[in-house]
């Protein structure tokens, strides 16, 4: 495997392609966001992501947990020859295993084995691009780590600094540093403290020059790349592939009544998305909190689109953007449409024509991308109005205040005064007035 922006994880033979099998054990009367089939197709696409070459996958009923190995006894005799019929060197189980699962399953069988986070978490240090990214990926894997005390460094990884699942069969197993994981925690924490900082002390330049933000999101792999490129020819890595965005990506794009925004294009969410990996990646997250407009991206192709959609409400409530999907700020885009036939297309309208908020485009070919852009200035047009005010030419810290905090569409300077027009929104138009009233009395 290839290892050009990930961190400095153990790997397996170089430029050799490793030959993994994916099972998703279905857990009989436990509920599903998405039916077993899309789970474990899921799963694939997660594997492939990673260059992974998957030899075998297979759904197994579980009609009880087993504490040791999750899957019964029969199921591991049966697999076992399977898995060395295919020369098979990494298991992926697609579900949370405890550490006492994975020890023992690699026992028996004899390979690698990951769980569903241990895979995300090794996309993700692929993925990340920036500084800030490496760092959130290095702390997801020590947090993960730390809490299941049984995935062991070897003595090559103390010297790298690496935090690995991928590992190469027959690693030996010691026990985990505590002192050391934390000592990892508290130096990394302290680096993204910085970086946050400088992250918030640009978010405020962009508040000082008021372009509004509109933040894409939406389920992994849905489009939202793609989507980015159309609009913006910026070069986003935008392939067929899961969790192919993770740092922020933001660019300046003009609208067709001339207002200019920045796009956010954020980490595709997921079902049973990583709870560290929620946290670790806050700054992503960070971008949406604070978006003026929010558009969920969504692959109206796919047989599982309501579950995704659900799936990604459910992570934006977890961040407190509650009834998200009722505000006038929340746009719902259906892509892919080049994907859909025509009945499909014509049901689709007719969902359009009742709301206001949806419009639906293909990123591929660019159609509906004019309509989309019509509807971010409309739905912008509706939080803010154009305003004319006039300001001594002496009151520099009002001008200034003016220029930080509404959009300068024009400046007129006259003998002892400067008359400007802005669009302003509802909050600061109010601080606004209260600021000249004060100067007044």
């Amino acid at each position: 495997m290839t290892a050009k922006n990930k961190l400095p994880l153990i790997e397996f033979e170089k430029n050799k392609k490793v030959k993994a099998a994916v099972i998703f054990p279905e857990v009989l009367n436990q509920p599903l966001s998405l039916s077993a089939d899309s789970r474990l197709e899921e799963a694939v696409g997660l594997a492939l992501a990673i260059n992974l070459d998957v030899v075998y996958k297979e759904i197994i009923k579980v009609r009880a947990v087993k504490p040791s190995t999750f899957v019964g006894q029969g199921v591991l005799e049966r697999l076992k020859p399977l898995l060395e019929a295919e020369e098979t060197e990494l298991l992926i189980v697609d579900t949370s295993l405890t550490p006492i699962q994975q020890r023992t399953l690699e026992n028996k069988l004899k390979i690698k084995v990951i769980d569903r986070t241990a895979l995300i978490l090794e996309i993700f240090g692929e993925r990340a691009q920036t500084r800030e990214g490496k760092l959130q990926v290095e702390l997801a894997h020590l947090t993960y780590q730390r809490s299941r005390l049984v995935r062991s460094w070897t003595h090559l990884e103390r010297q790298r600094g690496g935090a690995g699942f991928l590992g190469g069969p027959g690693e030996t197993q010691i026990e985990l540093d505590r002192r050391i994981i934390d000592d990892k925690i508290v130096r990394i924490k302290k680096e993204l403290e910085k970086v946050r900082q400088t992250r918030q002390i640009q978010r405020s330049a962009r508040q000082r020059i008021p372009y509004p933000v509109i933040a894409l999101v939406g389920y992994t792999n849905a489009g939202k790349s793609s989507l980015f490129n159309q609009l913006s020819a910026a070069g986003v890595f935008a392939k067929d592939l899961l969790f192919a965005t993770l740092d922020p990506a933001m660019r300046k794009i003009r609208l067709p009544s001339g207002q200019e925004v920045i796009f956010s294009d954020t980490v595709g969410f997921i079902s049973d998305l990583p709870h560290e990996l929620i946290m670790a990646f806050r700054a992503t997250l960070e971008e949406v909190l604070s978006a003026d407009v929010i558009v969920h991206v969504r692959d109206i192709a796919n047989p599982n689109t309501r579950e995704q959609q659900q799936d990604v409400l459910k992570v934006l409530r977890s961040l407190g953007l509650e009834d998200i999907e009722q505000q006038d700020s929340y746009i719902e885009l259906f892509n892919k449409i080049d994907l859909l036939d025509d009945d499909m297309r014509r049901h689709l309208e007719k969902q359009i024509a009742a709301r206001r908020n949806r419009v639906m485009v293909s990123a591929l070919t660019g159609e509906g991308c004019p309509q989309f852009l019509r509807l971010i200035d409309d739905t912008l047009a509706a939080h803010h109005r154009t305003i004319e005010v006039k300001l001594p030419i002496t009151d520099g810290k009002m001008i200034a205040w003016l220029h930080a905090h509404a959009e300068v569409l024009s400046r007129q300077e006259m003998e002892n005064a400067v008359e400007f027009k802005v669009r302003i929104d509802a909050a600061a138009e109010s601080r606004l007035y209260k600021m000249l009233d004060s100067t007044l009395n």
